[in-house]
């Protein structure tokens, strides 16, 4: 873990620096330094497909950032995260999930199925990553950065559950975290995409 963690602080540093763990994300190359607000968007991850998405593509919007799965208790999250990203994607919104299968074995399937169940359950129309590790030896650097206290001070500390939500400004550094059991139609998560949507 501590390995991990030196290794993205030296990524803060230098973005031409590249380090990967299985599918699960690097941060892209770069000639130059990048602004410490929007490190997180300099990492490349697989999307459900298995394309890779540079973050960086999303950059200006705010984002609204989950680990998701399709067996818990939780699931049905995914309806208001579906909401929220249709009433707020004309104003530069998105929600970014990824599915983890970290906690109760709640996220078994292959990307196909995952990407399958939401459709056919939930019409997600927002973008859906490949499965990812959120915690533990094989966290992927993505949550790794987002977890620890070194690069994530203030917001970070170990995924406790599937939903955990960071939310991500237009400079893409993180400004709001909300645990599990707070859902996406929680008027503290409308408030703080909606004042994140009028900043400038």
């Amino acid at each position: 873990m501590y390995r991990i963690f030196n290794a993205l602080i030296a990524v803060a540093a230098s973005a031409s620096m590249a380090f990967a763990q299985g599918s699960g994300g690097k941060p892209t190359d770069s000639s130059s330094k990048p602004a410490a607000d929007n490190m997180l968007l300099h990492f490349s991850m697989k999307n459900i497909d298995g394309e890779t998405v540079e973050l960086a593509s999303y950059s200006g919007q705010v984002i609204l950032l989950v680990n998701t799965a399709s067996k818990c208790g939780l699931t049905p999250q995914y309806e208001q995260l579906q909401e929220i990203y249709e009433k707020y994607r004309d104003r530069g919104f998105t929600v970014l999930a990824f599915p983890a299968n970290n906690f109760g074995a709640q996220e078994p399937g292959t990307d196909p199925q995952i990407k399958e169940f939401c459709s056919l359950n939930y019409n997600v129309s927002f973008p859906l990553f490949s499965k990812v590790s959120v915690k533990g030896d094989d966290i992927c650097p993505l949550y790794a950065y987002l977890t620890s206290e070194q690069t994530n001070p203030g917001f970070d500390g170990e995924i406790p559950w599937n939903f955990t939500k960071f939310l991500l400004g237009r400079s893409g550094r993180v400004v709001a975290r909300f645990e599990p059991k707070t859902t996406p139609g929680d008027e503290q998560v409308i408030a703080a995409i909606e004042q994140e949507l009028a900043a400038r």
